[in-house]
């Protein structure tokens, strides 16, 4: 099963885009199970599919809840959580459609070494743009540059963000891809040159404060940027096409990912949660039965 950041926003009971969690209720999320027993066509016993009732062992879907795979060769079948599932899908929409990336763009992707960030950034460098990315530890800036391929990348813990940033990306940027939020979005906004764009993903710095994020509004008026929060659920359309350029990607290992696996089933998933937030994890965070 997932673990995802979106699911902090879920333990609170004010509305949004997608309904809080109940007390004494089931949690639900990203999983991927094997049918022990089906009705519908298509789908059999043995067979895997992704569907949305994780944080439990075993679950009753109806057909639209159940999508079948089959994980190309070499590459496991948890991929479907990360790197070809909704990570996946979000960084090919929040790349391409939300900040409509475009020739000779130099782009910034914050937590690059998560699951999100790490493939944006290579879809970036497998349409020749110039990437850098920000992480939390030396290890996962060498990720990022030695095997991932992004131009530059920093530890945002060595420094304010704004500096480093103007360190790695001397001319700004075009493209700001937001994972994190905090200093991460101000920095940026203060690199983005004229008529820039942010894909607003996410801002994982603040899940836990209630305070109002900063925001430099007249800076983002007088460059004349383009701030576009989304989320992927509004982009299913968008799949197959995905699954079509990146699946072979990652097929062929031109694209590279990780996945931080925790065993113990529902056990370990709240511990698993935690440290994702905590930025634990390289890659994926996923919790295996």
């Amino acid at each position: 099963m997932s673990v995802d950041p979106y699911m902090r926003g879920r333990m609170k009971d004010v509305k949004s885009y997608t309904p809080p969690w109940q007390i004494g209720q089931p949690l639900d999320g990203g999983a991927i199970g094997e049918v022990i027993e089906s009705r519908v066509d298509g789908i059999g016993a043995g067979d895997l599919v992704v569907h949305p009732l994780g944080w439990r062992e075993i679950a009753l879907l109806n057909a639209r809840q159940a999508q079948k795979i089959t994980a190309p060769p070499g590459v496991p079948e948890s991929a479907f959580l990360g790197v070809l599932g909704m990570p996946g899908l979000t960084a090919y929409v929040g790349l391409l459609d939300i900040a409509e990336l475009r020739d000779d763009d130099i782009v910034f992707v914050s937590g690059a070494a998560g699951a999100v960030g790490s493939l944006a950034g290579q879809i970036a460098k497998r349409k020749g743009h110039t990437v850098i990315g920000s992480a939390g530890s030396a290890e996962k800036v060498a990720w990022i540059t030695d095997e991932l391929g992004f131009d530059a990348a920093f530890n945002y813990r060595d420094g304010k963000v704004s500096t480093l940033l103007r360190e790695a990306a001397p001319d700004g940027i075009d493209v700001y891809f937001e994972n994190v939020g905090g200093e991460h979005f101000e920095a940026a906004i203060r690199a983005l040159r004229t008529r820039g764009r942010a894909a607003l993903c996410g801002a994982i710095s603040s899940y836990n404060d209630d305070s109002p994020a900063p925001f430099q509004l007249m800076q983002a008026i007088g460059k004349r940027l383009t701030l576009r929060g989304f989320i992927v659920s509004d982009h299913n359309d968008r799949r197959q096409a995905f699954i079509d350029e990146v699946g072979p990607w990652v097929a062929e290992g031109h694209v590279k990912f990780r996945e931080t696996i925790v065993d113990g089933g529902v056990e370990a998933a709240p511990q698993a949660f935690i440290d994702l937030l905590r930025g634990a994890n390289v890659g994926k965070m996923l919790v295996r039965f």
